[in-house]
This record gives structure tokens, sequence and C-alpha cells, in this order.
């Protein structure tokens, strides 16, 4: 199982990467960077959010795990 901590920096990786790519895809469709930053800002808060939930759900799950 991860610990907190473990789930929270997987998360944080993986949610600067989004950042990222959303900020590009935002600015790509939109010309704007104002709205592309806002669009990868809202994305990355809600994304962490439910990415942390999801992982600790699934860490307390012991279904399909080999010991």
């Amino acid at each position: 199982m991860d610990s907190p901590r473990r789930s929270i920096v997987k998360a944080l990786c993986w949610n600067l990467l989004g950042f990222v790519s959303m900020s590009l895809v935002g600015l790509a469709m939109t010309g704007s960077m104002a709205i592309g930053g806002a669009m990868a800002v809202i994305n990355t808060a809600l994304g962490f959010t439910l990415y942390l939930f999801y992982e600790r759900l699934w860490a307390r799950i012991g279904w399909g795990r080999h010991v």
C-alpha cells in the first residue's frame, strides 16, 4: 500500500505534467495565454483532488494484489 505522502507526490507530479499540457492545449485552442492558463489551473486543481481520493480508495482495495 502506498503511504499518503507517496500518493500526494504522485498526484503532484502527474498534475504538473497535466498542467503544462493543458496550458498548451488551452493556448492553442483559444489563442489566449490567460484563458489557457485559467483552464489549466482549474483542471489541475480538480484533477489533483480527484486523483488523490482515487489513489487512496484503491490503496484500500485488496482485489487483484499478489503478495
